[in-house]
């Protein structure tokens, strides 16, 4: 079999450069027409993915800390409950603040698009933590479901403001999954909710997520293990749950799903934990990203990763497992960005 050399690359959100600016000049120098979509990389008060919305649930009125068992439960963060008298159709949030930060960032995509950093073709991506992401690590377990009907109502609002300023054909969508993946996954089950949490809870869940997003909007998932100090809360045992997922979702939303996401660990490169691909049964028009690319073992080890998974699935793309944000440094960041450049070929014009 031939070699197969990927032609496109997704990066997945996270990316630990200063500015906005810097991530769309750098990764668009960098990678040119291997991008189809660009995020703005988070950065600010967004580097930690969704450590910034931890203030905006502490100012909830409706919402308090729970001082049961002490104020260090959830690592960084005390949990919090719902306020004393409160009743779960009590609660209600306002801006969530993705829309704000998407609205500014899209000026500077079109800047950067205008003076050619960016390929013309390129989409804005735009990447949402699902409402359970959220609230599961910061909320009392008892008031995760009341709290988390309330939250995704707003979240879905964050998307239609996002959706009514940015014009659909240059906008992409991601839902970064991850709670739900690793629930899905079931290794770790004794850490989250039984309540809500079956696999038809999740896919239901996800089903909402993907058909709010207007139709002619490029929708993607990223199907994620988690990167809490860069590193995976548990790695998957093989690719078969995942896959379990992925079907499920092109089996269950309605909306045309553009592109999912799986990441590979660092070791994995052997026949096992690859082969369940070969049961994906993906729309024609998905396009499959995989997480090949690693700092420690560079372009070597993405053309290793991508000989065993193209023996069990087609046409792939490669990104990183999850975002290049926590504990990476603007040089480290430039290094995963070049390696993604050494590991793929740009597409033909």
């Amino acid at each position: 079999m031939a070699e197969q050399i990927p032609e496109h690359v997704h990066l997945v959100g996270s990316i630990a450069l200063d500015t906005v600016e810097e991530v769309f000049r750098t990764a668009g120098t960098l990678l040119g027409r291997r991008l189809k979509r660009c995020p703005d990389g988070e950065p600010g008060g967004r580097r930690l993915w969704i450590s910034w919305q931890y203030p905006l649930l502490r100012a909830n009125a409706y919402l308090q800390i729970d001082t049961s068992q002490g104020l260090t439960q959830a690592g960084m963060f005390p949990k919090l409950r719902l306020a004393d008298g409160v009743k779960w159709e009590d609660i209600h949030f306002g801006e969530l603040g993705y829309a704000r930060e998407a609205r500014a960032s899209y000026q500077d995509f079109l800047a950067a698009r205008a003076k050619g950093e960016l390929p013309t073709t390129a989409r804005f991506q735009v990447c949402f933590p699902t409402p359970m992401a959220v609230i599961v690590p910061f909320c009392l377990g008892r008031d995760v479901p009341a709290i988390e009907k309330a939250y995704e109502k707003a979240m879905l609002e964050e998307v239609a403001r996002v959706c009514a300023a940015i014009p659909h054909r240059d906008l992409a969508i991601q839902w970064d999954v991850c709670i739900e993946m690793v629930i899905w996954d079931g290794q770790l089950a004794e850490r989250y909710p039984k309540e809500g949490t079956s696999e038809a809870d999740i896919l239901a869940r996800l089903k909402r997520l993907g058909d709010a997003v207007p139709a002619d909007v490029e929708l993607g998932f990223h199907l994620c293990y988690g990167d809490l100090d860069a590193k995976h809360f548990v790695d998957p045992v093989d690719a078969t749950r995942m896959v379990a997922l992925a079907n499920a979702l092109a089996g269950n939303v309605k909306h045309p799903i553009a592109w999912i996401h799986m990441p590979v660990p660092l070791s994995r490169s052997d026949d096992a934990f690859f082969k369940p691909m070969a049961a994906l049964k993906l729309s024609p028009q998905t396009e499959l990203y995989l997480g090949l690319v690693h700092s420690e073992d560079g372009a070597e080890g993405i053309k290793k990763r991508a000989a065993a998974a193209s023996k069990y699935v087609g046409n792939f793309g490669i990104a990183t497992e999850c975002g290049i944000a926590r504990q990476r440094k603007p040089e480290l960041v430039r290094k995963i960005l070049t390696i993604h450049a050494e590991g793929s070929k740009e597409p033909a014009v």
